[in-house]
């Protein structure tokens, strides 16, 4: 029997997503999330405007999307309540946020050059994606839109459209003879779920009728080149 409940998150069960940002004098920012989907290589993300991470994002344009396995879980929850804003924000300081200028010294983490953007990846980080900013925009329906407009600094949070503009995933996890598919049996996320980490333990449960479809028919059309335009044609 089903029974209604008023939860106060709806994190059923999201990867983990370290964002690297570049602070205003160069420096790196990293901060955990969870609320991030994809279609394409597209990409929504939802921070809080107030935040260091939301700062960065706007005035560069650009970030890295860094997946972490559950190996690095450590250094995940070594970032959890820390913030690169000073002073830390009062909601922040009531949940037992502190300061943290050198979040990569804190968490045990190197950066990599990225190649098409200024700002580094992580380098533990099996899977890393490089992005531009698209659009920002107050989150939260009709009535915040109504209320901030287009002010993403006083909306509470904002959604960020990204576009991924080069990826890098670790070689052993690649597909035997595939050059652009990841094997989504050696992948092992670090998933989030209502606050806690979880990771894949239990494997493929059933061979997905879905994934019968060729994974290159997924490719967005500006990377397809003549061959999308020759299918639909």
């Amino acid at each position: 029997m089903h029974k209604t409940i008023e939860p106060s998150i709806l994190y059923f069960g999201t990867p983990v997503v370290l964002i690297s940002t570049r602070n205003e004098d160069g420096t790196i920012n990293v901060a955990p999330m969870s609320s991030a989907w994809f279609l394409g290589w597209s990409c929504m993300v939802g921070l809080a405007s107030g935040s260091k991470t939301t700062e960065n994002l706007l005035r560069e344009q650009e970030c890295v999307l860094n997946f972490p396995s559950v190996a690095q879980v450590g250094a995940v929850n070594s970032l959890a309540r820390t913030t690169g804003s000073n002073p830390v924000p009062a909601w922040k300081q009531t949940t037992g946020y502190r300061y943290v200028k050198d979040k990569l010294g804190a968490a045990g983490l190197t950066t990599l050059p990225s190649e098409l953007i200024h700002t580094p990846r992580i380098t533990e980080c099996p899977v890393q994606m490089e992005a531009v900013l698209q659009a920002g925009h107050p989150f939260g329906g009709f009535e915040v839109q109504r209320a901030y407009g287009t002010d993403l600094e006083e909306a509470f949070v904002t959604a960020f459209e990204l576009k991924i503009v080069r990826v890098h995933v670790e070689e052993n996890l690649l597909l035997d003879g595939k050059a652009n598919h990841v094997d989504s049996d050696k992948w092992k996320p670090l998933i989030m779920s209502f606050a806690h980490f979880y990771g894949l333990a239990d494997g493929q449960i059933i061979p997905s009728t879905l994934a019968e479809i060729p994974e290159e028919l997924y490719r967005p059309a500006e990377r397809m080149g003549d061959s999308r335009q020759t299918q639909e044609a």
